[in-house]
């Protein structure tokens, strides 16, 4: 019996590189992707199965709390950081996810030196953050547009819970 345990998915900061180190010894193409996957619903595991599927790891860079605050608000997240990273980290298409402080994923991306970066089709290249892009690029990674599934999201799902 294989024994799971979510908990070991999880990469603290100071370990990113190392990790990524270690997948890539093992010859495995990376997939990365960054947000606040606050409340988790099926536009995520829809998206995240997707960017997955163009590799053989998927490594989920999620905002802390200060930074989902800084990007949606004062009454976000609604699920702590430790709280988000977990249920991500259950999900089978994940193999790593990691928090970061900043509000951009910059740094984030720099260190997870990704094969494919992989963003929701909201985003072009042209409004894609540029500093995110090149740091993508310039370790060189590849960037694709995942489309999302319509009328599936986050501020949707809470404004339906507000009319409750």
């Amino acid at each position: 019996m294989t024994r799971v345990n979510f908990r070991e998915k999880i990469i603290a900061w100071d370990q990113l590189s190392e990790w990524r180190k270690q997948l890539r010894a093992r010859g495995k193409k990376l997939v990365v992707t960054n947000g606040c996957f606050d409340i988790l619903h099926l536009g995520h595991v829809t998206y995240l199965e997707n960017a997955r599927n163009f590799g053989d790891a998927l490594l989920i860079g999620i905002n802390s709390d200060a930074a989902t605050r800084q990007l949606k608000g004062p009454t976000r997240p609604v699920n702590s950081e430790t709280d988000r990273a977990s249920v991500l980290a259950a999900l089978q298409s994940v193999d790593g996810v990691c928090i970061f402080d900043d509000k951009a994923a910059t740094k984030f991306l720099a260190a997870a030196q990704s094969d494919i970066y992989v963003k929701g089709g909201d985003y072009t290249l042209e409004t894609l953050n540029q500093d995110e892009r090149r740091a993508v690029e310039s370790a060189g990674g590849k960037i694709l547009l995942v489309p999302f599934v319509p009328g599936k999201s986050t501020t949707s799902l809470l404004e339906k819970i507000s009319r409750l």
